[in-house]
């Protein structure tokens, strides 16, 4: 047979089994409509492990694994369909319908906003990229940005979320859950780290340098070339060279931005030392009230699954089931449960898809635990 025919009966297999699917999801229609009858639950798993048994075993050894990896796509899709069904109306779709239509058509270019560290700081640059007259308030440290949002003092909070080299700041996952605050935001700003002293100081003179944890683990090559150096966590890579600008000492150095040379009259002794040239830091935009801007589709959730085999490809699945586009995935441990995990999703889709509203309807209705963060825009 030529490749022609072949593909003439792959078609013709194609069409029975769009047929037959079809046929399938009109009686899981009836099912949904009994299950809501009855009150029962829609996730039935001695049914499913059942079902996947008996048509693996119809499949034989060839194609039994195949068929296993089929039918759990289809059971995903019959649950999703039965979701719509069961829960027309979603609570949380609607309160982000209620927010797109509160909130001011245009992000605003002027607001009081709580950043860690001093002037020239990334997450400065971060505030500087999402508004365009911000009144800036430092603080110390992450914690001082959730209590100055969380008391009113400051609108909206910039914060690092990952980092293209070191990963995700688990803290500042940790504090949203603990602060109960919204995304309405995020950007990502470029990071050149450099090595900054005292004018006329040589590098052969450093015995100590200044910065941040995840500058640190960004530019650990570099470091290991200078081993009798010893190094120093501060809060903020701008905090660094505001230290050694104002430190009596003339053998430390920081690493900072470039904008910290000419803030604290410093100068660079070897500049871009991280490991990476492609090197970003993600920073999102915090508010005590949820928002939601014309365009958002970038949205930001935290889901706890039962401790059971399978619980996560659950999950995932249903954002195959509804194509939509997964753009990460973080686990944090559940304090004082062992070894049990809550996950962090990032997904792809507009706030005016209807995907979105049966995605978060899912969620809310088949987890042991949910948390919406919110919908957002990205600044690149």
């Amino acid at each position: 047979m030529s490749i022609k025919d072949l593909r003439n009966e792959i078609d013709e297999i194609d069409e029975s089994l769009v047929k037959l699917f079809k046929k399938r999801m009109e009686v899981s229609s009836d099912i949904a409509a009994y299950k809501k009858e009855h009150g029962k639950a829609i996730y039935d798993p001695e049914r499913e492990r059942d079902l996947l048994l008996r048509v693996s075993d119809l499949a034989g050894e060839t194609a039994g694994d195949y068929t296993s990896v089929l039918y759990s796509t289809i059971m995903e899709l019959s649950k999703s369909y039965q979701h719509g069904i069961l829960f027309p109306q979603s609570e949380l779709r609607e309160k982000a319908d209620k927010a797109l239509e509160e909130t001011d058509k245009v992000f605003p270019r002027s607001a009081i906003v709580a950043c860690q560290g001093v002037e020239g700081a990334f997450s400065q640059m971060a505030c500087t990229k999402l508004f365009d007259c911000p009144h800036i308030m430092y603080f110390n440290n992450w914690d001082g940005v959730f209590n100055a949002v969380e008391k009113g003092l400051c609108k909206y909070g910039i914060l690092p979320i990952e980092n293209s080299i070191a990963g995700s700041v688990n803290k500042v996952y940790d504090m949203m859950i603990k602060h109960n605050f919204n995304i309405v935001r995020s950007t990502r700003v470029k990071v050149d780290h450099n090595l900054l002293a005292k004018k006329d100081v040589k590098l052969s003179e450093i015995k100590e340098i200044f910065s941040h944890e995840q500058a640190i683990t960004q530019c650990s090559e570099f470091l290991k070339t200078i081993p009798n150096v010893k190094i120093t966590i501060c809060e903020n890579t701008a905090t660094a060279a505001k230290m050694v600008a104002e430190s009596d000492r003339a053998d430390i150095a920081a690493l900072s931005s470039r904008a910290c040379i000419e803030l604290y009259n410093l100068k660079c002794i070897a500049e871009s030392v991280q490991d990476s040239g492609n090197n970003y830091t993600r920073f999102i935009c915090i508010s005590k009230n949820l928002e939601i801007y014309p365009g958002a589709d970038r949205t930001s959730i935290m889901i706890v699954t039962s401790h059971k085999p399978g619980s996560l490809y659950g999950v995932i699945s249903k954002f195959n089931a509804l194509g939509l586009n997964l753009l990460k995935i973080e686990s944090r441990p559940i304090p004082g449960r062992d070894f049990e995990f809550s996950f962090y999703f990032d997904f792809e889709a507009s706030v005016y898809d209807e995907r979105f509203g049966k995605m978060l309807a899912e969620l809310e209705n088949s987890v042991e635990g949910f948390r919406y963060f919110g919908t957002y825009s990205e600044v690149v």
